[in-house]
């Protein structure tokens, strides 16, 4: 009786692991195609990034990086489900599985690419910086001693404000809302005196004010927010494909590779454009990453090169009129880097 007893634990175990083992033998790769769709969560509603358009529509950087995402998957940028999702929330959704990638205006950082995410491609390099009304005739963060500030939860401008304000023996009082139309309309209501967030976010969380020309952006920068898409750990197929559309579109633009041209480049002699989009026996990428070999020129007839999503909608072009700075390509002094594509 014991020997069967025994006998009948060995085989329960033995069949949880043989479907643990075959539930992580499907990669995420496998699942999304399953589903259909891509599932990205991104940001609630910040302008520029993630924000409806005058037809209700998502449009913006993040939402052309999901765009990208399904087009090297599926081969058509239209399967994503959007998944708007608030800063305290987004890294329990990534892990539970509520979404394959996160494109949120998301901070590489330490402590959290050691608890269980992955990060690697940084498509946007920013800083935490300052707005307030240009009534009050500041010219410095020094200035704001003793000044409440409003903040939005779950991102990394808190620490980065006790920081600073703690090492330049300075006082603040932190106002902290978790969703970024909250800290909106609480700036604005006059309930801070200043807000705090990424730069790039001051410059969208401005369009959405009662008047934008009574705010500006104070000069200093107080730290280093490099952000980009986020996965879980565990799927190094995943990792590597949603790393790659990043390179991708930046080789491309390296390339002169556009959304206007890409299918005129298919009949180009040159060979780093050949290898980029597929064209080459030799060294095929899109099979080595599970994905079909035109998957880069269906990213960028999706949405052009980095080039393109920069400037429709964060660049000089755009309401925000953001320069390229730090995000301009290597070549022209920039840090974005595109890892060669052999």
């Amino acid at each position: 009786m014991r020997v069967r007893f025994i006998t009948s634990i060995f085989g329960v175990l033995f069949c949880f692991l043989v479907f643990s083992f075959s539930a992580y033998a499907q990669g995420t790769l496998d699942k999304i195609r399953k589903n259909g769709a891509l599932r990205c969560g991104v940001n609630t509603g910040l302008a520029g990034f993630s924000a409806p358009n005058d037809k209700g529509e998502l449009v913006g950087f993040d939402i052309d990086y999901c765009k990208a995402i399904a087009a090297a998957v599926f081969g058509d940028s239209r399967k994503v489900t959007y998944k708007p999702i608030s800063g305290k929330q987004r890294f329990s959704a990534l892990q539970s599985g509520e979404l394959d990638v996160l494109v949120r205006n998301t901070t590489w950082t330490i402590s959290r690419d050691t608890k269980g995410m992955n990060f690697r491609a940084i498509n946007y390099y920013d800083g935490q910086g300052f707005m307030i009304r240009a009534s009050l005739k500041l010219s410095s963060v020094m200035d704001l001693d003793g000044a409440s500030i409003c903040l939005q939860a779950g991102t990394t401008s808190e620490l980065n404000l006790s920081d600073y304000f703690r090492m330049m023996g300075m006082n603040h009082t932190s106002v902290v809302l978790e969703q970024v139309e909250e800290v909106n309309a609480a700036y604005d209501s006059g309930r801070c005196d200043a807000y705090s967030g990424d730069l790039s976010a001051m410059y969208s969380a401005r369009l959405v004010l009662s008047d934008p020309d009574a705010h500006v952006i104070l000069p200093e920068i107080i730290s280093k927010e490099p952000l980009g898409p986020v996965v879980r750990e565990g799927d190094d197929q995943w990792f590597d494909i949603v790393s790659w559309v990043h390179y991708v579109l930046l080789e491309s633009e390296e390339l002169g590779i556009t959304q206007a041209n890409v299918n005129q480049m298919k009949g180009t002699k040159n060979v780093r454009i050949r290898r980029l989009l597929g064209l080459e026996k030799r060294g095929m990428i899109g099979t080595d990453l599970g994905l079909d070999n035109d998957w880069v020129i269906n990213i960028v007839s999706a949405v052009g090169n980095y080039s393109e999503i920069f400037e429709r909608n964060l660049g000089q072009g755009s309401r925000l009129g953001i320069a390229r700075g730090q995000n301009a390509l290597w070549s022209d002094g920039g840090l974005q880097y595109p890892i060669p594509i052999r």
